[in-house]
Parts: C-alpha cells; structure tokens; sequence
C-alpha cells in the first residue's frame, strides 16, 4: 500500500516463535482539489469520518484539500500511481482512461442529484465491464458526486422558456450539452466558470448553462436578469476512487466500510444538495440572495425534447465503446433504466431520509 502511513495498534510479542500482533492502524491519503467549504467538501469529510468510524478506527482517511497534495485534473494519475491512495476524479479530465463511467455525463431528462448517483453507484459496483474498465487504471470506484441538473441564466432582454427561444443566442456550455445547444441553433463558447460573470455582464454570451450552486458561489444573479429552470441532466461521472493496490491490501471487511461509507455520503450529499437548491431558489425569487431576477420553469414537454436531441450525440459514446469491443448499448440502457429504477423509488417511497 502506498504513501499510508501505517502504525501498530498494540504491542508486537515475539518470543519463542511466536508473533502476536493487533490490527494496524491504517491512513490513507485522499486528494481533493477544491477546497474544504461547501456541501461537496462536506461529503468528502463525512465520506473520511465515517470510513473511520464502520472500521473502528482501524482505517482513517487524511483529506489534503485545495489541490495541496495534486490538482484536481491530476488526480487520476496521482491515484493509479500511488501519488495519493484516493482522490475525487472526473471524467472530463480523463476521457479517454475513464471512457465507461463518461456514461454518467450523458445528457438525460433526469436530474435528482440522489437519482442519478444511486444509479452510477449501482452501475459502478455491479457491473463487470465498468469495474474491469476502472482496474485497467489500477483504480477502484467507491462512491459518487454529481452536479445537480442545468439551468439557463440569460443577461439583459435574454431570456429562455422554452426550445424554440435557443436559435441565435450565444450560450456558455460545454461537452455534450453545448453539442445539442448548437443542434437547436444556438452558439456555443465554452469558458470556465470564473469568466461567466463578465462574459455575460459584457455581453459577450447571452446566456450560460449553470447550477444553482454556481449561481451563488459566483453571483451571477447580479448580471443575469432570468434564470429558465430546466434541471437538464447532471454531471454523473464525478466520484471516489482508490488505488486499487491499496484498496486489495484493505481486508474484506475494510473493503466492504469504504464501500458503505461511499454509499452512506451518496444519501447525505444528495440531501444537502436539495436543501442548498431549494434556500438558493428561494433566495433569488426573494432577492434575500443579493438580488431578485425573474425565475421561470422551463417546459416538462421541451426538457423531454432537449433528451431526444441529446440520444443523437449519446449514441457517439455508444458507438466508442462498442468500437473497443464493449457492449455500448447495452451500458447505456442499463444505465438509463438504473436512472428511471431510483426515479421511481423516489416518487413511490420518497427519499431514504425522509421515510
């Protein structure tokens, strides 16, 4: 096991033969970009203490914030190489090595920050070919983030209700969004988030695709007049993983706590995640959040219709596995129905917190 520090728990007794030792303490090294504020570097701090606490104190996990230890688009690397013993990946940093979980990025009409995680979860621990594909990196998945689902926030007489109102406007997106965007005759730039405020203050874009949590953390509510909630999709392929020699030096009952923290943050994350959604919706219908702007629902009928143009370009991650000799489609629709199973559960039993 690598870069761990390792120390006994109880005295050592040799004598005649014979060794007896106590279960090592365990540390293991964790990796995280961004820094420790928000609901996120909450969940990764929950996801560390209670990795502590179901091993009883046997395995504990060190949290090296702010890209101290490797930067957030490193960490990958730094993972599979031992740099780190575990870190918080993206796929979009690493398309190619990660290309199976990039099936948790795909645009769809789910959202629920809970929904699409317990589907990635349950993808990434069951399925072979996603489990093979992340040890082909000498990595194992854990447990999962997400972004929660895409609004449209528009400057100035901009704004966006509905498909229709895409053609001709200049819109910040990325990836496969910005993909379907330029279908549906909008132009696209792709900037990071730090630039969106002045871009939009300028007039530089009309528009961009963002998250409630962006909103506030860089206050774009102060240079967008209408915020369109659509809720489109969400960033799926964002998750724990853990260098898979040291996760095969962990013991199975080890493994298995790791596993079940992961699951455990996945519920408490999600939770936070709505909680932070619905104060932050709040606060801009009443302007408690710095500034009021209008807010408008984005039609159910034309978010179905955003997928349907989406399936286009999912069908091009479909045809790269397939081209490497995996079961492309059938990944995607596992996935897709693994997405509608927790949907459902939700609307029928409600969310595991609330039962």
């Amino acid at each position: 096991m690598t870069n761990r520090l390792m120390t006994s728990l109880g005295a050592l007794t040799l004598g005649l033969g014979l060794a007896t030792a106590a279960p090592a303490q365990m540390t293991l090294t964790y990796t995280e970009g961004g820094p420790n504020r928000g609901t996120r570097a909450a969940a990764v701090a929950d996801f560390a203490e209670t990795v502590g606490k179901l091993t009883n104190g046997e395995v504990t996990v060190d949290v090296h914030w702010g890209g101290a230890l490797v930067g957030l688009t490193a960490t990958l690397g730094a993972v599979r190489d031992g740099v780190a013993d575990m870190g918080s990946v993206l796929q979009s940093y690493d398309p190619k090595r990660l290309i199976g979980y990039g099936v948790g990025d795909l645009p769809t009409q789910y959202s629920d920050p809970w929904v699409i995680m317990r589907a990635m979860y349950e993808l990434m621990t069951t399925d072979e070919t996603m489990e093979r594909l992340m040890a082909e990196q000498n990595v194992v998945y854990l447990a999962n983030f997400t972004t929660t689902g895409l609004n449209f926030e528009c400057a100035g007489d901009n704004k966006i209700e509905g498909i229709a109102d895409f053609a001709g406007k200049k819109i910040r997106a990325s990836g496969t969004y910005a993909k379907v965007l330029n279908d549906l005759g909008a132009t696209t730039m792709n900037m990071g988030f730090g630039d969106v405020y002045q871009a939009l203050d300028t007039r530089l874009i009309d528009c961009t695709t963002g998250y409630f949590y962006t909103a506030q953390a860089y206050k774009t509510y102060e240079v967008a007049n209408h915020f369109s909630i659509a809720q489109w999709g969400g960033i799926g392929a964002f998750g724990i993983a853990i260098n898979k020699d040291s996760y095969d030096e962990l013991s199975a009952e080890q493994q298995g706590a790791l596993r079940e923290a992961g699951s455990q943050m996945i519920d408490r994350f999600a939770k936070a995640q709505l909680d932070e959604m619905g104060k932050i919706r709040a606060g801009l219908e009443t302007g408690e959040i710095g500034r009021k702007v209008t807010l408008v629902d984005f039609p159910k009928e034309d978010l179905l219709k955003l997928e349907e143009a989406g399936n286009v370009h999912n069908q091009d991650w479909v045809k790269e596995m397939t081209d490497l000799g995996h079961d492309g489609q059938g990944l995607f629709d596992k996935y897709r129905a693994l997405l509608a199973k927790y949907d459902a559960e939700r609307q029928e039993k409600g969310y595991p917190w609330a039962r």
